[in-house]
């Protein structure tokens, strides 16, 4: 029964950890360090959760999950049973492992429909977007509402309306290009992907939501990193004002749009500078980095 207490602390230090980062600022500063942080408490809370009730069901053979599941097997393949393993704890392992395909099967889910809907818009594009020397390297949409997207994918395509043309000047729309082609330089649908499985698979739970919420914001943060990196803060941050004022943006399912998110929280980030905080970060990268080995220790002993 150790374990499964092992097990339960790390599904109670996922939940603590979770509510901590939700409510930090310092994630602001080192939005990167933070997706990490995310993930790593992610990873820990999906394993944990399947180790929770495996552990409670293989008590009985009193040694880490991994290793009673391989002597469970045995077992059963002999036609043999220690006398303290009934119906319930069988029942028990085949929860945990039902959480493993409920997890495994919302995420192939989520990867067919973001897949889906990307291919459905990028064939779309190719009927109704052109070229226009006023955005280099993107393609324009006809369109009045303001839009500034990227499609990911191995061919990742970086979309702005004629709507947005418009409302930005060059300084603005260079800041907001290079923006959208850092969501596709580092695959930031990806890092959302186990987050929104996780939301489909918990569903009743707030702050699995809360959690996507916060990383789409550090993503859509990281983002912005990479264009002040290039351009001076006061472009991005007028074109984040002057989205924020314009009443029709448009991000398409399966995109990731500079509009999408706390526009007014991400203009304030970058006018006020500060510092990121390392040791802060560096902690908060040790301890969920921890947090995500003992679920995977405690499978593989």
């Amino acid at each position: 029964m150790a374990y499964a207490v092992h097990f339960a602390a790390a599904v109670l230090a996922c939940w603590l950890t979770a509510q901590v980062l939700s409510r930090s600022t310092w994630t602001w500063r080192s939005p990167r360090v933070a997706i990490v942080c995310w993930q790593a408490v992610g990873l820990a809370l999906g394993l944990s959760a399947m180790g929770l009730p495996m552990a409670i069901g293989l008590a009985a053979y009193d040694r880490p999950t991994g290793g009673a599941l391989l002597a469970l097997a045995d077992d059963l393949l002999h036609g043999r049973l220690p006398a303290q393993v009934s119906v319930v704890h069988l029942s028990l392992v085949g929860v945990g492992f039902g959480i493993g395909a409920v997890l495994l099967t919302t995420t192939v889910r989520s990867v067919h429909a973001a897949v889906r809907a990307q291919r459905r818009h990028r064939d779309l594009l190719t009927l109704v977007a052109r070229d226009d020397p006023a955005a280099p390297g993107a393609l324009v949409l006809d369109h009045p509402g303001a839009a500034a997207y990227c499609l990911p994918g191995m061919r990742p395509r970086v979309v702005v309306s004629a709507g947005t043309l418009d409302l930005l000047d060059q300084a603005e729309l260079a800041a907001v290009l290079t923006h959208e082609r850092a969501h596709a330089q580092e695959r930031h649908d990806l890092v959302l992907l186990p987050f929104t499985a996780l939301c489909r698979a918990l569903p009743w739970l707030r702050w699995v939501h809360r959690a996507h919420d916060r990383v789409a914001l550090l993503v859509e943060m990281r983002a912005d990193d990479k264009a002040r990196q290039l351009h001076e803060d006061a472009p991005l941050a007028g074109a984040l004002r002057r989205f924020a004022a314009a009443g029709n943006r448009i991000t398409p399912a399966g995109t990731l749009g500079v509009g999408d998110r706390d526009l007014d929280v991400r203009v304030q980030r970058l006018l006020v500078t500060g510092r990121p905080p390392r040791l802060l970060g560096a902690a908060a990268l040790t301890l969920t980095t921890n947090l995500a080995a003992l679920p995977i220790t405690l499978f593989l002993s």
